[in-house]
């Protein structure tokens, strides 16, 4: 099972992607050697130099909104339209969708414009002969297309889609086959009802957590949708705000790393890694998070430690568009 981050953006887009600035960094460094005619450094030297800087000089994180896909030989899921789902949709032209000949299944978490924006830009929906079937827990799912393509939102009205649109409505916590990915929907902390999903393939489980605030961390509290956070090789968590940010901004639906870092901790979560970035975060605040997450990590370890306790191991990092996991 593959999965990659499209968009990792909260609430609305601000690209370039991360590749794109690192190809202009990359570019710009190897010129000026060029043309200083430093014989000392070569595309080697260059990248050495390169592969030392932190992310918020090289590269960053970018600014596309939420947007996963996650593939086996046999499946492909995306997760959510937001701006991220353009670029992917290119990248699906190579294939059967390009010629009119395929079909996609796409799951949305909530309807937020957030993870809707690039819904109007996923180009196999244009072409004739594809099948784009969309699911979600929440009935406003067959109200989507027709609002989004009609005017004055957008010149293309949903009849003159060329692809066939399904949508199905899915049961909350209730396991359904994809292929041979099984996806189970479960609850998140969000104003309006939002889903997270729990996928498994071969023993291997990812869940994706993406606009919660995570109001309900215990066992208890969290109920019949504790599952989400057990036996989970992968999750990519809600991390919009600082833990400063996050007690400000009460009901406001995101989280903070540290929150999702405590229920990985918990529930013995292998890997997490922390996504849709507040648009107004730099890339340097983005990093400023992750020492600040670095710090409370240490200071977990210490009071377990304090405590008698052995604190698992849980690895953890800050997402950026096109990162990319094997599971």
């Amino acid at each position: 099972m593959k999965i990659k981050i499209w968009g990792g953006r909260g609430s609305l887009p601000s690209p370039h992607t991360p590749q794109e600035i690192e190809g202009r960094i990359r570019d710009v460094l190897e010129r000026f050697a060029s043309e200083s005619g430093d014989r000392t450094t070569d595309r080697t030297t260059v990248e050495r130099f390169l592969e030392k800087l932190p992310r918020e000089q090289f590269g960053g994180y970018g600014g596309n909104t939420s947007c996963i896909e996650v593939s086996t030989e046999q499946q492909r899921l995306i997760i959510d339209a937001g701006s991220g789902i353009r670029k992917l949709g290119y990248e699906l032209l190579a294939g059967p969708l390009g010629k009119g000949q395929g079909a996609v299944d796409l799951l949305f978490t909530h309807f937020h414009w957030d993870h809707l924006i690039g819904l109007p830009f996923f180009v196999p929906l244009f072409i004739p002969g594809n099948t784009i079937r969309n699911y979600a827990v929440q009935p406003e799912l067959k109200d989507i297309y027709p609002t989004i393509f009609k005017k004055p939102f957008f010149p293309v009205p949903v009849q003159s889609l060329g692809a066939k649109i399904e949508t199905q409505i899915i049961s909350p916590r209730v396991p359904k086959m994809f292929g041979d990915l099984e996806v189970t929907p479960y609850q998140l902390d969000h104003p309006d009802p939002c889903w997270g999903y729990k996928i498994t393939h071969q023993g291997k489980t990812f869940s994706y957590c993406v606009d919660t605030e995570a109001k309900r961390v215990s066992a208890d509290e969290l109920g019949a949708d504790l599952p989400l956070y057990q036996n989970v090789d992968l999750m990519i968590f809600d991390s919009q705000y600082t833990l400063s940010e996050a007690v400000e901004k009460v009901d406001w639906g995101h989280a903070a790393a540290p929150i999702g870092l405590d229920l990985a901790i918990r529930e013995g979560i292998k890997k997490i890694v922390f996504v849709h970035h507040d648009p107004a975060a730099s890339d340097q605040k983005i990093t400023d998070g992750y020492h600040q997450t670095e710090r409370y990590y240490s200071l977990q370890k210490k009071q377990y430690q304090n405590a008698g306790q052995v604190l698992g191991e849980v690895e953890w990092s800050y997402g950026f568009e096109g990162m990319e996991f094997v599971l």
